[in-house]
């Protein structure tokens, strides 16, 4: 059976995306996102990878509950929820784009710096979840981009790798569950979307198992290192993908 170029190359994209987020806990959806909306579009993308995200969400927490950071992570839901209308609110207006500069600018910064001073910076309580579940609320609610915050919140914790990518997973899990709802709600639960998410859901399992392997048998600096490396990477695409928005919108 012969496959067309274009599913060739949403199987290529979900094949890399979908490792990087078993292995990492995060970073699906930025890597993702940009090149399946030129693929499929953008009501279709949005939603496939909802659901791809939810799914290698569940299968961490369902391995690896045992290793969240329970207290950080309900904290983080709920203080998104607050922050989710609000994010509406500037949904409506027009600072998507110096929003979306000042967050790229941050990760840049902030994993740069971690990558040049690894130990100089960290947060112990966890009463500061509170603020960046409310930023990631906002963001969230506003432009589909909550995981930065969480993120940099768990780099600031020092957590444990086995930690960081169950923790991460306590927060996206539930978060996402409510981004599906909406989705349904909203009518973009489509025969094509599910036929999409079929297709590759056999690549999503094997990268949950490939992706808890590969954490496994990495040193914890060297995993620390790499996440570094992969937000930086994050923010760089964000960066990008900002630039060529503006680019768009004249």
């Amino acid at each position: 059976m012969q496959i067309d170029p274009t599913t060739l190359s949403v199987l290529g994209v979900i094949l890399v995306s979908s490792f990087i987020r078993s292995a990492f806990g995060f970073g699906d959806a930025l890597i993702s996102m940009p090149i399946l909306v030129m693929l499929l579009g953008l009501k279709t993308a949005t939603p496939l990878v909802a659901l791809i995200s939810s799914t290698i969400a569940l299968a961490i927490l369902v391995k690896s509950w045992r290793s969240m950071d329970v207290k950080s992570a309900w904290r983080l839901v709920i203080s998104s929820l607050v922050g989710i209308p609000i994010g509406l609110y500037f949904l409506k207006g027009s600072y998507e784009i110096p929003l979306r500069l000042i967050l790229a600018g941050v990760l840049i910064g902030f994993s740069l710096f971690l990558i040049i001073e690894p130990k100089l910076l960290a947060v112990r309580g966890k009463k500061s979840a509170l603020f960046f579940g409310f930023i990631g609320g906002i963001l969230g609610g506003a432009y589909n981009t909550n995981g930065p915050p969480i993120i940099i919140y768990g780099a600031l914790r020092r957590w444990d790798p086995a930690v960081f990518r169950s923790t991460l997973q306590g927060y996206f899990f539930p978060t996402g569950l409510m981004v599906l709802i909406g989705h349904g709600l909203s009518g973009l639960w489509t025969r094509t979307v599910f036929h999409h998410y079929l297709l590759v859901l056999p690549i999503i399992i094997l990268n949950i198992i490939l992706g808890h392997l590969f954490y496994q048998r990495i040193p914890k600096e060297r995993f620390n290192m790499m996440m570094h490396l992969l937000l930086l990477t994050v923010g760089i695409l964000l960066l990008i993908n900002t630039i060529l928005l503006m680019i768009s919108k004249g």
